[in-house]
């Protein structure tokens, strides 16, 4: 297991050494030492990362993985870093800005984020600018002007306007030492966040003179980390990723059959004063819920992508200043958000894949206090995703389109298309024209050049041809419903929460259970429960008060069951987690008993569950025949009173909670059988 995001020391190895790029860039490296003078060399590199972080930040130490990126960074290697949510990423590049001997470009989908980089960076005496559509043309015209005389270290800016040739040419006045790429997933067609215009930032790249890049996320899986590195230009071994585990973040699942159900339990898991985020996939679901919450009497704001620039940056602010608790949203908000102290995530309706739901729930807790993320799941609202899955890619028409228009001459004597002229000419989203642009240019069917003109290079093409393009996207929509449906798996799993997550991003790895979700709360209660049993004892467990309840929270000591199972392949007794699971035994199928609504203003959100534990009596065992939604007919080859994992005819094992299987041969009679009457009625 990855170790959490706490100091390290400066001695760690260091990963690399620098070697001269190219003079496009007007910067000349160092060439790497030889082995006599590593060592002298090595020494001096870190004595100027301690004298900046301590000079210009304040720090005496780094973060875990911090060092690497640093270190490399400033050998001029092109980096991909892949560092979970309050791990320090902005760091990574802050510290190089005020070393590199040019200047650092850093390329973000944040406008609001980037305003708060910019004031924090310029507090701290670094050089810095912000170009984008939400500031004045006084300050555009006092940015332009520190660009053009190199007195900007940091220019911040969107992907949007890098790709603008005028903006290119201006910041070709001085040279780049760094390209900064946050957010890096949103590059990769694979990704959950996949957007457009970061298609346009390797052309970019290269009209800068192709200096060293620096790509940052928070969450990829390694398709999505292949797929940056190829477009970037990153070296395979250019990777720093220090995993995703976070101990203090506990999942949760609560299922729910009516929308009416959804609205009990969210004003139930919102009550107390902790900073909630609430996830919609619709702006109608969030208006929805942002009115029944001020129906209530919840201090709750709304945030989407479709109200006015000026409402969502007061929304945004009445967030951060605390002034506002609760924030009803879509995933417009949240990106790149740094406030710590929130203490819970709330999806009202289920993303569309893990790395989504993983990199929302994770904005909570980045403090390293305890944190609560619940999935309400009601089953209808997989259609929603699909319905947004089916217009994510161009399809024949698009591309039949914008290959037929680029055959004809650009519209008002103009010497070229754009992809603005397209855009207007063709009346089509302009996402779906990027992507379609694309692809035929990584074909050289077209091409791009620097003031943004776009010209045909293959001028016959076959409609086979055609088709051929089309048929790259069906991978991926094809990839796309197999991670709706891995999410759903989610949502239905008897099996420990994070190891889903895990696996996930990590397929091939071994993963223990974190002890703290929903499904190992109940698996180690019923066991306790078990345990007491056979010994003759009472099963009740018992009443704990809120300091108890805290200390019960210890975030050190998941960590510490994580690292003993790594290493030790053990599993921790039922009798060792009876605190825990005391104070967090309360079961995930809507009960608005199962929160302690009486706890005194300021509790976190983790320490109001209540104690009550459900005991839950064994439904299925292996060699059963059971059937689920979706996936159809199956044999169960292992279970226990609370997960049950299922072999299809496909080949594909799944892990369920009882409630989502019936018996195949009760279903067949009728729901007959007292195994399919009892999972029928759990269900």
């Amino acid at each position: 297991m990855p170790a959490p995001a706490s100091a390290v020391s400066l001695d760690r190895k260091r990963t690399g050494t620098g070697a001269s790029v190219g003079a496009k860039t007007g910067i000349r490296r160092k060439a790497a030492p030889t082995a006599a003078a590593a060592e002298p060399a090595k020494a001096a590199l870190l004595r100027r990362i301690r004298f900046a972080l301590r000079k210009t930040f304040g720090h005496t130490q780094l973060r875990a993985g911090q060092q690497a990126v640093i270190e490399r960074v400033l050998a001029g290697r092109s980096t991909l870093a892949a560092m979970p949510t309050g791990a320090g990423k902005s760091l990574c590049y802050q510290l190089p800005a005020t070393l590199l001997p040019g200047r650092t470009v850093v390329v973000s989908p944040l406008i609001a984020l980037m305003q708060d980089q910019c004031e924090a960076m310029t507090e701290l005496g670094i050089a810095c600018v912000q170009v984008n559509s939400a500031i004045d043309s006084a300050t555009l015209q006092k940015a332009e002007r520190g660009i053009a005389d190199g007195s900007a270290r940091v220019v911040l800016t969107t992907p949007e306007r890098l790709a603008d040739p005028a903006f290119q040419a201006l910041l070709r006045l001085q040279p780049t030492s760094l390209l900064v790429v946050d957010e890096a997933h949103c590059i990769s067609q694979w990704g959950h966040d996949f957007r457009p215009a970061f298609l346009e930032i390797a052309p970019a790249l290269r009209a800068l003179g192709s200096p060293p890049v620096l790509a940052l996320t928070a969450t990829a899986t390694e398709g999505v980390l292949g797929d940056v590195l190829s477009q970037l230009g990153i070296a395979k071994n250019g990777v720093v990723h220090t995993g995703v585990y976070r101990p203090h973040l506990h999942f949760a699942v609560e299922q729910v059959e009516r929308e009416s159900d959804k609205l009990a339990r969210l004003r139930a898991l919102l009550a107390g004063e902790g900073h909630s985020i609430v996830y919609t996939a619709t702006v109608k679901a969030a208006e929805e819920v942002h009115l029944a919450l001020l129906a209530a009497d919840v201090n709750a704001g709304l945030y989407h992508g479709r109200l006015p620039a000026a409402e969502r940056q007061q929304a945004q602010e009445a967030f951060m200043d605390g002034s506002v608790r609760v924030m009803v949203a879509t995933n417009a908000f949240g990106l790149g958000i740094d406030k710590p102290d929130i203490r819970s995530v709330v999806h009202y309706q289920m993303p569309a894949s893990l790395d989504a739901y993983y990199q929302e729930a994770g904005r909570a807790g980045r403090d390293g206090a305890p944190a609560l993320c619940t999935l309400l799941f009601l089953r209808k609202d997989r259609a929603v995703q699909q319905f947004f899955l089916g217009g994510r890619y161009p399809g024949l028409d698009d591309v039949e389109a914008l290959y037929s228009a680029l055959l004809r001459s650009a519209p008002d004597g103009a010497v070229a298309w754009t992809l603005e002229s397209l855009q207007t000419a063709l009346e089509r989203p302009r996402s779906k024209l990027q992507v379609a642009l694309s692809a035929l240019r990584r074909q050289r069917i077209a091409r791009q050049d620097a003031k943004g003109q776009i010209r045909l290079l293959k001028t016959t093409l076959q409609a086979d041809e055609v088709q051929q393009l089309v048929s790259s996207y069906t991978a991926r929509r094809e990839r796309d419903r197999a991670t709706l449906e891995e999410m759903v798996d989610y949502a239905q799993s008897g099996q420990c929460r994070w190891q889903r997550v895990l696996q996930h991003f990590a397929p091939d790895a071994s993963h223990p259970r974190c002890s703290t979700c929903d499904n190992c709360r109940r698996l180690e209660a019923a066991q306790l429960q078990a345990d007491q049993q056979a010994q003759g004892r009472s099963a009740q467990q018992p009443e704990l008060h809120n300091d108890q309840r805290l200390a019960a929270f210890d975030t050190t000591a998941p960590t510490q069951q994580w690292t003993q199972a790594k290493t030790q392949n053990s599993t921790t007794s039922a009798a060792a987690m009876a605190a825990q699971a005391a104070v967090l035994g309360a079961a995930a199928h809507g009960s608005a008993n199962a929160m302690d609504l009486s706890a005194p203003a300021g509790t976190p959100a983790l320490a109001c569950m209540s104690s009550a534990t459900p005991a839950l009596p064994a439904l299925f065992a292996p060699g059963d025949a059971v059937r689920a939604r979706r996936y159809g007919k199956g044999t169960v080859i292992a279970a226990n009173a609370l997960s049950i994992t299922v072999a299809f005819g496909d080949g594909a094992q799944r892990s369920f909670q009882p409630e989502f299987l019936t018996s195949a041969r009760a279903a067949a009679q009728g729901s007959g059988g007292p195994r399919g009457k009892r999972a029928a009625s759990a269900a």
